[in-house]
């Protein structure tokens, strides 16, 4: 499970750093969050044998993918529409040259 711990740091690194509010369920704790986070994975994304491992990741009720989805998002640089937030708007500051 080594992995899994490595792979949540991961994550919420890259959410801190950006400033991305979150909330992050300690499913081993509980029951019931466990449940709701297996009943609202797509079925394609389940593993032919036992549960989803964590971690998952979820916007609200909307199922956003896995470490590998999400990894994926950041290789191609788009995280913020993985996450289903809206893409942040970069402020330059540029001269006005008369």
């Amino acid at each position: 499970m080594y992995f899994v711990k490595k792979r949540q740091q991961a994550i919420v690194g890259f959410l801190e750093a950006n400033r991305i509010s979150f909330e992050e369920v300690d499913i081993t704790m509980l029951e019931d969050q466990r449940l709701w986070m297996y009943r609202n994975i797509p079925e394609e994304k389940r593993p032919e044998k036992g549960n989803p491992l964590p971690p998952q990741i979820f916007n609200g009720d909307d199922y956003c993918g896995d470490y590998e989805d999400f990894f994926q998002s950041k290789e191609t640089d788009t995280v913020f529409s993985f996450l289903h937030l809206p893409p942040v708007k970069v402020q330059t500051h540029s001269e006005n040259i008369s």
